[in-house]
């Protein structure tokens, strides 16, 4: 192995594998030191340099020059070989792994080539990728040689590999399917503000426009809903709302929430949550299905958001001075002070700042800790009694449900013709009553 081949094999290693050329010559430098250890003892000082521009090879041995014949003569290469094939190795892993570190929440493209269990692993341009399947869109169906997107979720070293993880439940994925399909976003014109995601049903996207003339809402559904209907497709059908920025919070909060129509938004800055006030028929939209899109509305916006008719107000409102008002050492002023701040239970007294219930009732900090101690209790009393009425409420689904099966079993037989208009009588309804509590002996609560 003489310079103009070590030249060589470093260029060539360097084109092929993309691998810096300082990183091979340490590597070939580490490979010959391993080498002539075997040969002079382990615990024998070596070190090795190799000229970058010549290739010439020189070592020292405890203080004494080696015969650069000897270095890269045959003992050193065949012994070094396998070395060098493993630092060459650890070094494409390394550069692989930078490679992908740098795209963590970018978006790339593969093809998908097996399966193994739920997960799949996709072929990337120069590694194989894993896509969990907890991170598949909910109800997404991916099929073998088909073309996936996915953003990078996590990317780690294993063994003398790189294990990178793809995703496509973060809301990076709708990130970057908006700046391909709206060049707006790309030229800086329109700015994506905040995103909330739940993968496979509802997306809001917050956006803003730095130029009047160019609406950033209109913008990015495009004409006829062309651009934003590519992204929904790409989600598998995932609904997207676009929601228009604004700093204000009364603002954004309404905006958040549409298609629901609200009312006022009333900020409680030291809860760090909005009360939001909507009109009856208003009231089952603004939450959403199983609140889905308050839940979504609060993550974007950064506040917790309670949605209430001006009724559920005013009842919350009366409860809690009330309330208040009854535990040792709260004034009703204090208690009114409270609730304007927007504290409306026990659970949201039990959390305050002791230094914020000081300043507003100007008291002694044993006289706070006493009313947040009497709070915290009467939270968990309330916890437990809701607790209780709801596992009341699930024994009576559970009667209900076994006396319909009854019902449906004596028509199914001939013995009712129709299901009957009175409800059963006592009897039978205790008779249910027992027969739940013998399923539900020794269940917890």
């Amino acid at each position: 192995m003489n310079p103009n081949e070590i030249l060589r094999i470093v260029d060539a290693i360097h084109r092929d594998k993309n691998i810096g050329k300082e990183i091979v010559f340490e590597g070939i430098e580490a490979a010959l030191v391993s080498a002539l250890k075997k040969h002079y003892g382990e615990e024998a000082d070596i070190t090795v340099t190799i000229d970058r521009q010549s290739g010439n090879v020189s070592a020292v041995c405890d203080g004494e020059a080696l015969p650069s014949e000897e270095v890269v003569g045959r003992i050193g290469a065949q012994t070094a070989k396998q070395v060098m094939i493993q630092k060459i190795r650890e070094a494409e892993r390394d550069a692989l792994f930078d490679e992908y570190t740098e795209q963590i929440g970018d978006m790339v493209s593969g093809v998908i080539h097996r399966y193994e269990g739920a997960a799949a692993t996709v072929a990337l341009p120069n590694v194989e990728a894993i896509l969990p399947r907890s991170e598949q869109i909910p109800g997404e169906t991916h099929h073998v040689n088909e073309r996936v997107r996915a953003t990078v979720f996590e990317v780690r070293k294993s063994g003398s590999r790189v294990k990178v993880i793809l995703s496509r439940t973060r809301p990076q994925l709708v990130q970057r399917l908006f700046e391909q399909e709206i060049p707006e976003i790309i030229d800086g014109v329109i700015e994506v503000r905040a995103m909330a995601r739940e993968p496979g049903y509802r997306s809001k996207v917050a956006v803003s426009s730095s130029d009047a003339r160019v609406d950033c809402v209109g913008a990015c559904v495009g004409v006829r809903g062309n651009r934003i209907k590519n992204i929904v497709d790409e989600l598998g059908g995932e609904r997207i709302d676009i929601v228009r920025w604004d700093d204000n919070l009364e603002v954004l909060i309404p905006n958040a929430l549409q298609p629901a129509e609200v009312e006022q938004v009333i900020l409680c800055k030291m809860l760090g949550r909005a009360i939001v006030l909507v009109r009856e028929d208003q009231l089952s939209l603004a939450i959403g299905r199983r609140g889905q899109n308050v839940r979504l509305a609060s993550k974007l916006s950064g506040w917790d958001i309670e949605i209430m008719t001006q009724d559920e107000l005013a009842e919350s409102i009366d409860r809690a001075v009330t309330g208040f008002s009854q535990l040792d050492g709260m004034s009703i002023e204090l208690a009114e002070r409270l609730v304007e701040e927007g504290f409306l239970s026990y659970d949201d007294l039990s959390v305050i700042e002791p230094d914020a219930l000081m300043a507003m009732g100007e008291m002694s900090e044993e006289e706070v800790d006493t009313i947040v101690s009497q709070a915290e209790d009467k939270a968990m009393e309330a916890e437990a009694a809701a607790q209780e009425a709801r596992r009341k409420k699930r024994e009576e689904d559970r009667i209900a449900a076994i006396e319909a099966e009854h019902v449906a079993a004596d028509i199914a037989a001939g013995r009712l013709p129709t299901a009957p208009t009175a409800p059963v009588d006592g009897g039978e309804s205790e008779a249910l009553a027992e027969e739940v509590a013998e399923e539900s002996e020794g269940s917890a609560p």
